[in-house]
């Protein structure tokens, strides 16, 4: 089994239900010294979409689930591993019982550009359900839109 940090859309439980449904929710945290933004907006989606950079004194909030070997394949056709549209890193994360190493998504494109209101708003949908916390969801909702 795998431990899996979970951001953007990924941390909707429900999502995740469909998506990894043999792999439990194992609680929250931080990944310190990167940011959430957006990239990829070439890609042919509605906008930019969601992924995480380096950035010392940020953090990014995350749900963390115990993937199985199963899951963990799926969601790599989810995320498009094999298309190459993201990779999968490994990084600590921050909770209040330690630091486990987990992997990650993250996008293989440059950083730019707007999400679209549609899919900013599944993303703070999802924040609010995994229970992020409100300078969490603030810094959400006042991110610009590209409509």
């Amino acid at each position: 089994m795998a431990l899996y940090a979970a951001y953007g859309s990924n941390m909707d439980p429900r999502q995740m239900l469909e998506r990894a449904p043999h792999s439990p929710h194992r609680g929250t945290g931080w990944i310190e010294g990167w940011r959430l933004t957006f990239g990829g907006e070439d890609i042919g989606w509605e906008g930019s979409v969601a992924t995480i950079v380096e950035s010392p004194g940020s953090h990014v909030f995350v749900s963390l689930y115990e993937l199985t070997d199963f899951d963990e394949s799926s969601l790599d056709q989810w995320e498009g591993i094999a298309a190459d549209l993201y990779r999968k890193i490994r990084l600590r994360v921050q909770t209040l019982d330690g630091s486990p190493l987990s992997f990650i998504y993250v996008l293989n494109g440059f950083e730019g550009g707007y999400p679209s209101q549609r899919y900013l708003k599944i993303m703070i949908d999802s924040a609010i359900a995994a229970g992020a916390p409100d300078d969490y969801l603030q810094e959400l909702r006042s991110h610009p839109t590209n409509d």
